[in-house]
């Protein structure tokens, strides 16, 4: 019987449904990091200008049109707030407008109407307060990019200004005992001396003031339970009845959670039971806010998230549970 000839083996090509998730995963591993930045820059933007510089910029437009001429009004603009004066503006000007009729008589033409119109509403304090603001708004909103007012900037720059100089106030001998009269003084108010000591703590710590607590050092930790290991930052001893009772001396150690890392667990933990770890506290806190995927260079183990994967499918019988 003749031989048969051999069909050629043909050369397997990559599933195009597979090519397009690796590319899209590559693609947004790229993009992603990138465009979560600029969102963290544009909501942190957006909430220091509207809460903080925002009110800056409200009293900063209150100074220009209460203490300085420019930028003036000019006949439009008084003419557009003619058409917004309220009922009782409305009525004395209707009695001071037929004071001047009865006082021109025919030669009181439309165009001196309006003119002695301007006149009067320039001597009325509420109607120039108004007109100004107006003006003053324009002005400010006239220079943008996009819709994104460059005059919004003033409130900014002011509110950094004012950090400085505070910060400055109470590195001085007199700054520190009118900062301390304050606290003593907000200490005795009520309600506000239950929060305003726990909120001080809190920002003290994270700011890094001298006098705060602060971090000194990344533990491993055995937390929620024993073989879970969570990375945790030192805050310094404990209090005497835990570690008396633990009969060792004891940590407490902070473990921050992801993705924000200022929220998270307190717990006190034996000093013999962390594992000191050789990385900064910066380290620490990008290792958190990345889910554990920055992992620091003196850390990695090498080998990656394939060769992981590559040791779980080659394990013995990993085929056959999942036929």
């Amino acid at each position: 019987m003749p031989d048969t000839p051999t069909p050629p083996i043909s050369e397997s090509k990559p599933h195009r449904g597979g090519n397009f998730r690796q590319f899209f995963l590559r693609g947004l591993a790229i993009l992603l990091p990138t465009v979560l930045t600029i969102w963290l820059l544009i909501a942190a933007y957006q909430f220091v200008q509207e809460r903080i510089a925002g009110p800056i910029n409200e009293g900063v437009r209150a100074l220009v049109v209460n203490f300085s001429p420019l930028p003036a009004a000019n006949d439009d603009d008084y003419d557009e707030a003619a058409e917004l004066l309220t009922g009782g503006q409305k009525d004395a000007w209707s009695v001071k407008d037929d004071e001047l009729r009865r006082s021109f008589g025919s030669a009181y033409t439309a165009t001196q109407r309006i003119d002695h119109r301007r006149q009067w509403m320039r001597g009325q304090p509420q109607i120039e307060q108004s007109v100004r603001t107006a003006v003053v708004e324009r002005w400010w909103y006239s220079y943008t990019v996009g819709t994104w007012a460059v005059m919004d900037l003033i409130g900014l720059v002011i509110a950094i200004i004012l950090i400085y100089i505070a910060g400055w106030l109470v590195g001085s001998f007199i700054g520190r005992r009118l900062y301390h009269r304050g606290e003593e003084l907000i200490h005795r108010v009520p309600v506000i001396r239950s929060i305003y000591p726990s909120i001080k703590q809190v920002t003290d710590f994270f700011v890094g003031a001298k006098s705060g607590p602060q971090f000194s050092a990344v533990v491993g930790v055995e937390y929620p339970r024993k073989g879970l290991w969570s990375v945790g930052l030192v805050t310094g001893e404990t209090m005497r009845n835990l570690q008396d009772r633990a009969g060792q001396a004891c940590l407490t150690v902070f473990i921050p959670s992801s993705p924000t890392p200022f929220t998270g667990y307190v717990i006190t933990v034996p000093r013999a039971d962390t594992i000191e770890l050789p990385i900064t506290i910066e380290d620490a806190i990008k290792f958190a806010v990345s889910g554990g995927v920055l992992i620091p260079p003196n850390q990695q183990i090498g080998g990656g998230e394939a060769k992981l994967f590559k040791q779980a499918d080659d394990t013995p019988g990993a085929e056959d549970g999942a036929g």
